[in-house]
């Protein structure tokens, strides 16, 4: 973010260092991420395809989960409310929290419903970079019982006491939807500012009283069933149009190699390069590291556009990053500080 001035860095740090001091409630839909990585043995006599001998599995976790994930390395603490199977993807991310020291209260086991998880296979020759060959998805046959749906929206009203913000991270899967926000709300506004991030229908949460949203920028295209001209001219009328329908305070538009769009109300867009190289390494999970710094950006006291730039700033050191990944606070805090002197920060792979 060159152009910055010095007493900008120095409160973005000081607002990075309040992280620790924040409770974030986080609705949304865990999806486990398997990675296995097998060395290529030879192309198979039965059809045209690579033969691999399995060498590691790891799964991590993915979608809601690694929102979360990232706010627990933020340093930040996590009231995790989510739906998982009484399988083995949701055993394993049970147990992956657990690990780690987060509360896993707020997650509801399900027996007979099917952890979301996406299995990606790698492939490579020894002392080569795996490249991902092969993706298959699980995902739930049948919606949330509505039992499990109480135990949700009650578990997030209670979440919510006290917290300083709260995350919703919807990928489909029915954790996170406008009727479980409308039921944990109920007629009270929300008392802490509230980030969405929302796969496929952003515009369903309207008139929910959100405070901000974080779409990329082919998930705002598809709202509208478009595609952005050059100029920005379309995007800014149609994200200017978004935030009056959602009734939102602002809009943070993720767009790759040219980094993020901020629309606020009643001001001018403001254009954030991305930090670092445009080269990304793996942009798996990127979207989520970048709303929960937002996020929990927004509740230490950050403006929109400090948020902003912070989440920016996480956006460009995970992406380079293979696989899912997290941003800690000291390589946040390495960013700022690299981009005050023009240094390039470490990156943690």
């Amino acid at each position: 973010m060159s152009g910055a001035r010095s007493a900008d860095l120095a409160r973005l740090v000081d607002l990075v260092e309040l992280f620790s001091q924040q409770t974030i409630l986080l609705l949304g839909d865990f999806v486990a991420d398997e990675f296995v990585f097998g060395e290529i043995s030879r192309v198979s006599r039965e059809a045209p395809v690579l033969i691999l001998h399995q060498k590691k599995t790891r799964t991590l976790p993915g979608g809601g989960a690694n929102a979360a994930n990232n706010l627990v390395d933020l340093g930040a603490r996590v009231r995790m409310v989510s739906a998982v199977g009484s399988d083995a993807a949701g055993e394993q991310l049970v147990e992956y929290f657990k690990a780690k020291g987060v509360d896993t209260s707020g997650l509801v086991r399900i027996e007979g419903w099917t952890t979301p998880a996406k299995t990606r296979f790698l492939a490579g020759w020894p002392h080569t970079t795996f490249q991902q060959v092969l993706r298959m998805d699980r995902e739930p046959a049948q919606a949330l019982p509505a039992k499990d749906v109480d135990s949700l929206v009650r578990k997030a009203r209670q979440g919510l006491r006290g917290a300083s913000a709260m995350l919703v991270s919807d990928y489909g899967y029915g954790t996170a939807t406008p009727d479980r926000l409308r039921a944990i709300r109920g007629r009270k506004p929300w008392p802490a500012p509230v980030a969405l991030d929302s796969r496929y229908r952003l515009q369903e949460y309207a008139g929910l009283g959100l405070t901000a949203a974080t779409p990329n920028e082919a998930e705002l295209e598809a709202v509208h069933n478009t595609r952005f001209g050059p100029g920005g001219g379309q995007m800014e009328a149609l994200a200017r149009r978004t935030v009056t329908r959602l009734g939102i305070h602002a809009l943070v538009i993720t767009r790759g190699h040219d980094g993020m769009t901020v629309f606020e109300r009643g001001r001018s867009p403001q254009a954030l390069p991305i930090f670092g190289s445009d080269q990304a390494v793996d942009v798996t999970g990127a979207g989520d590291t970048v709303i929960a710094v937002f996020c929990v950006a927004m509740a230490a006291g950050a403006t929109t556009l400090e948020a902003a730039q912070l989440a920016n700033y996480a956006g460009g050191i995970v992406v380079m990053k293979r696989g899912t990944a997290t941003v800690t606070r000291e390589e946040l805090l390495d960013a700022i500080r690299s981009d005050a002197t023009g240094a390039a920060p470490p990156v943690k792979k």
